[in-house]
């Protein structure tokens, strides 16, 4: 009994003497408890932009956008007087729902001639298609329900009999993109991303990480003095590998039978440039971290909580502003919705390049720092070597 608690008690000795073990242990559940207290804090999803088409101009019309505004959940960010360029400005504001308020609305509500009201719902993101779309009908149907009574009232129609009569318009939802709200559709993409971004990350944790330990870096140096040569042999591998990850999906696709089949070629183009993104990134810190687990620890530390912060399924909108600061440096944030916009939204390349811009700006930061700490410890070995000279 007296070794068994020995035993124990060198153990506890153990996990509080290893730093990174403490950190694991007690700080990643916190920070993670903290962090999705923040990203999920509200609880709901509000002020999700809307597009309204008002082809009638009236005084109803007006009063259904003031209705619309006024709802917590919605947020009319332009109101158009025709549909001409609705498809690019609604996948640009990222638009949850396009209201179309039919030509001669008021005159046909008043003349019950049943006008209809269409709503486009962008099922692109299923979770703010449903809170958009929920809100609309609560907002059109008290419309309903108002114009009804008002218009009754003057004519005279007792209280009792106001119920009982037709509506003045009615009202079509059309879902948009992922039509039959398939989470499958919705979900598989962005989970597949993230894995592909994981592993990239804790593959290249280990390129230099396992030389500093294995004490193989000087050798390396040795056979070659290129600092961007050397990130270059440990990046290059992996893009090749990326691009066989690459194909394995897009037959994931075929095997599934997902219908993602347009924009193939500029979104292979966007997932070589989220490649280089993750890859740098990884290399970084395998330099910084000359140690193969901590190295991987910090990079599954980074990694884990990227998909909940990419905004992919609850809105970056809805977050704290500080948590969409710490968001925009994980390349994932900025591939998810250029999948989106080429493939579920089928829309044009152009809308992606502020995405892509931001990519190579991680990319480019990322092998910068990689370079100069690459490039000091290059020159620290070759010093050691013209000192045992």
């Amino acid at each position: 009994m007296k070794s068994f608690l020995k035993l124990l008690k060198r153990e506890f000795r153990l996990f509080w003497g290893n730093s990174v073990l403490r950190i694991l242990f007690i700080g990643a559940p916190l920070l993670y408890g903290i962090l999705l207290g923040y990203v999920y804090g509200k609880g709901k999803v509000t002020q999700l932009p809307i597009i309204v088409v008002d082809e009638d101009h009236s005084t109803l019309s007006q009063r259904a956008i003031e209705m619309m505004g006024d709802n917590e959940v919605l947020h009319v960010i332009a109101v158009k007087p025709d549909q001409t360029g609705l498809t690019t400005l609604s996948i640009k504001e990222e638009a949850a729902c396009i209201v179309i308020i039919p030509k001669d609305f008021e005159k046909d509500v008043l003349t019950k001639r049943y006008p209809e009201v269409t709503t486009v719902v962008n099922t692109a993101n299923v979770l703010t298609a449903n809170y958009a779309s929920s809100a609309l009908q609560v907002v059109l149907g008290t419309l309903k329900a108002g114009t009804q009574l008002e218009g009754m009232r003057k004519q005279g129609v007792p209280e009792s009999m106001l119920m009982s009569q037709y509506e003045p318009f009615k009202t079509t939802f059309i879902k948009k993109n992922n039509r039959a709200t398939n989470y499958m559709y919705f979900l598989w993409p962005g989970i597949l991303a993230t894995v592909l971004q994981q592993v990239l990350l804790l593959g290249l944790a280990l390129s230099f990480a396992a030389e500093f330990e294995n004490n193989t870096f000087k050798d390396l140096v040795g056979q070659t003095r290129n600092t961007f040569s050397l990130i270059m042999v440990k990046v290059i591998p992996y893009l090749i590998m990326s691009f066989g990850i690459w194909l394995i999906y897009w037959l994931f696709t075929l095997w599934f039978k997902i219908p993602f089949t347009e924009n193939l070629g500029m979104l292979t183009l966007i997932a070589g440039v989220f490649v280089i993104a993750v890859s740098f990134m990884g290399i970084l810190v395998s330099i910084l971290l000359p140690n193969q687990l901590k190295a991987t620890e910090v990079l599954m530390v980074i990694a884990t909580p990227s998909f909940i912060l990419s905004g992919f399924t609850w809105p970056l909108s809805q977050m704290p502003k500080v948590i969409q600061y710490i968001a925009d440096i994980i390349p994932l944030t900025h591939f998810l919705p250029a999948f989106r916009i080429l493939i579920i939204e089928n829309g044009p390349a152009a809308l992606t390049y502020p995405y892509i811009i931001n990519m190579l700006i991680i990319g480019a930061v990322s092998f910068v720092l990689a370079f100069i700490a690459l490039k000091i410890k290059m020159n620290k070995v070759k010093v050691v070597k013209m000192e045992k000279r």
